[in-house]
């Protein structure tokens, strides 16, 4: 169930990347990093749709946490690249090239060769405050250091630094997601009572912030590379240490694992830095308009009508 609800989560993440990125290519350039660009979002139908979307993945990450451990549902989410690949390619026709091919095929081969090998479960340890008070101490440390480490370096230095905040606090945001579904399940509406989800809504909304930086300081393809190393890793280690998940443990099984979650990055890196991958995700002007010209174009070639592009824009 963990697993299943974790792939579709992965596709709705990819889905959303999508139908958000057309909500907003076309938006006036002086709307960059200003709320006048929610404004104009909230106005196009495909971004609202976009929404409700990423409504749906949180929910099935939520759902796929509590029934499933860390260390299985957040490496499982880095196949949002394959997928965003597959929709391009499927869906607006966009030509892949043999970097698309094999990063995929090596982030989907390698994430089913860990989960094989390492046959993850999930712990029984429900976390003690002074448990959870070390990791968000360790956690806050470790995004602090990389925002510093920000004042250094090439630009691209810079997203990377940002990138690597933003993924160890989604990273532990799934951890207090997981917390959040079991108070659910233990306490129903009482979970309010409690304190997982402000802290899902602060780290969350943190989260978003600092992802946002990493995108606007420098090249995407550098802040989307640490955003899907880094989250896995983080929640690998926070599910070992803080809900005493499990792995296969040994010399030959730990190796393979290692290796296994080598060949994944290199996919997921490799995708991240297709170019095809960062036209998408780049809030820049190279690609602009390139999701919703392709659109028009495909339709125009079914429909076979000029009304089809007016239709469009009224989204």
């Amino acid at each position: 169930m963990a697993y299943v609800m974790a792939v579709l989560g992965a596709l709705a993440n990819a889905t959303t990347t999508i139908l958000q990125r057309m909500g907003v290519e076309t938006a006036p350039p002086e709307t960059t990093m200003r709320l006048s660009l929610m404004a104009y979002a909230l106005r196009r139908t495909v971004w609202l749709v976009g929404f409700a979307v990423m409504v749906g993945a949180f929910l099935l990450q939520a759902f796929a946490l509590h029934f499933g451990p860390l260390t299985v549902v957040q490496p499982i989410l880095t196949l949002e690249l394959p997928f965003l690949v597959a929709i391009l390619w499927l869906w607006f026709r966009q030509p892949i090239t043999w970097r698309e091919w094999v990063g995929a095929f090596a982030a989907a081969g390698g994430l089913a060769m860990f989960l094989l090998i390492a046959d993850p479960s999930g712990g029984t340890t429900r976390p003690a405050t002074g448990d959870w008070i070390l990791v968000i101490t360790l956690c806050a440390a470790a995004v602090v250091t990389a925002i510093l480490l920000t004042r250094i370096g090439p630009i691209a230095w810079k997203a990377a630094m940002f990138g690597t905040a933003a993924a160890i606090d989604f990273a532990l945001t799934a951890a207090f997601i997981k917390q959040m579904t079991d108070d659910i399940s233990a306490h129903g509406w009482g979970f309010l009572a409690g304190w997982s989800p402000y802290a899902v809504a602060a780290a969350g909304v943190t989260g978003l912030f600092l992802a946002q930086n990493a995108f606007h300081s420098g090249p995407v393809t550098a802040s989307q590379a640490t955003l899907v190393i880094v989250d896995p890793l983080a929640s690998v280690a926070i599910g070992i240490g803080l809900f005493g998940d499990t792995v296969r443990a040994g010399v030959g099984p730990v190796a393979l694992e290692v290796a296994s979650l080598a060949v994944m990055f290199a996919g997921v890196l490799s995708l991240a830095m297709s170019p095809l991958v960062a036209r998408v995700k780049s809030e820049g002007e190279d690609g602009s308009h390139m999701l919703s010209r392709r659109w028009r174009e495909i339709h125009g070639e079914i429909e076979g009508g000029d009304g089809t592009e007016a239709a469009w824009g009224a989204c």
